[in-house]
């Protein structure tokens, strides 16, 4: 059950300085932590948004804040004893000093409202929908391969999507690339897998999120999707490709990808023509529920168990992890718990929202 906790009103704006990095900003009143972070420029780690994924999770080292409406999984009433806070649904209630050991300056592109185009749409299976969008002609439009922009709906309502595309691609060809899963009644799904149309105008908002590649390491990379979490794991892919004499050409990456049926991997042609052209490119893909039908031979059952069947440590690696919300959990407990890879190095974007299905 989502936990709660009474909001006051407030009148006053508060200081919030991050250690260790030692960067300040102001949160107005009734203002989340997250939210006046993002005005700020200041690079908080962050996901969903909405209380769910647990992303934005850090440590109140002093100060008061009160949170709203949030998911028990991504904040529990003891970790809320114990001084954890969401920033993307606390407000300050005085100064307030946080850890956060991802904090960077490199982090931020301003955050843009715009119209958006439909240029193209082509069913990649019977739920996932790839998606075309043309940015306006006159507007730069910069992200990190792994972030993701909103749609901003009517109503108020928002829907996030990762792009598919690496930056340099947006920048070729002014557009970006999204992947979208069908949710039978959802509110957004339902119209782009019945009534869009070409040449559409919609409004998304972005940049958003901290999923972004790390390429100051030289650390072997496994990427882990479920799903169209492999959307912002295609942009990676893209820029590690485009970036490649500048990243260390000895950094494995090794992609994981799984669906329930062979057909959920709607990209894997790309992903084989993809290690043609790239040698430190590994590719494993993993199928949880095949018929005879399929006739499937490659590995089965849980995609992040394959992980863990083939690495007996991951205490030198960087896992970016992305897909549903049970997939990313299992994953950072496993890894972490059994496998020694540090906290630091589980980079996640676990598709969970409140509004998942509305």
């Amino acid at each position: 059950m989502p936990h709660t906790t009474p909001q006051t009103p407030l009148s006053s704006s508060f200081q919030v300085t991050v250690q260790p990095s030692g960067r300040s900003f102001v949160a107005e009143p009734g203002e989340t932590l997250l939210g006046a972070a993002i005005r700020a420029g200041v690079g908080l780690p962050y996901g969903c948004k909405d209380g769910a994924c647990g992303s934005c999770k850090c440590k109140k080292i002093e100060g008061t804040v009160v949170h709203s409406e949030h998911q028990a999984k991504a904040l529990s009433a003891q970790e809320e004893a114990d001084g954890f806070v969401l920033t993307c649904c606390s407000v300050a209630h005085s100064h307030v000093q946080l850890e956060s050991r991802q904090v960077t300056n490199e982090s931020s592109y301003p955050v843009r409202k715009m119209p958006v185009r439909i240029t193209a749409f082509e069913k990649k299976s019977s739920d996932v929908m790839q998606l075309h969008l043309q940015l306006p002609a006159t507007d730069a439009f910069r992200y990190h391969p792994g972030q993701y922009v909103e749609f901003l709906l009517p109503g108020g309502d928002r829907r996030a999507y990762s792009m598919a595309n690496a930056p340099h691609k947006q920048a070729e060809q002014h557009s970006i690339e999204l992947h979208i899963r069908h949710m039978p009644g959802g509110k957004f799904t339902d119209h782009v897998f019945s009534t869009l149309k070409e040449k559409e105008i919609l409004r998304i908002e972005g940049p958003f999120g901290s999923f972004f590649l790390r390429e100051d390491s030289d650390k072997p990379i496994i990427l882990l999707a479920s799903g169209t979490g492999f959307a912002p794991l295609k942009a990676l892919i893209e820029h590690m490709q485009f970036k490649g004499s500048t990243l260390p050409a000895t950094r494995p990456v090794t992609l994981y990808w799984g669906g329930r049926r062979p057909h959920d991997l709607y990209l894997d042609a790309w992903v084989r023509a993809r290690l043609d052209e790239m040698p430190q490119l590994s590719y494993v893909p993993v199928v949880s529920d095949a018929l005879p039908e399929d006739s499937w031979s490659g590995r089965t059952g849980f995609v992040h168990q394959a992980v863990l069947d083939d690495f007996s440590d991951l205490s030198g690696h960087q896992v970016y992890a992305c897909g549903a919300p049970i997939v990313v959990d299992s994953a950072w407990r496993a890894y972490v718990g059994q496998r020694g890879l540090p906290t630091e190095e589980f980079f996640a974007d676990a598709f969970t929202s409140k509004h998942d299905t509305r």
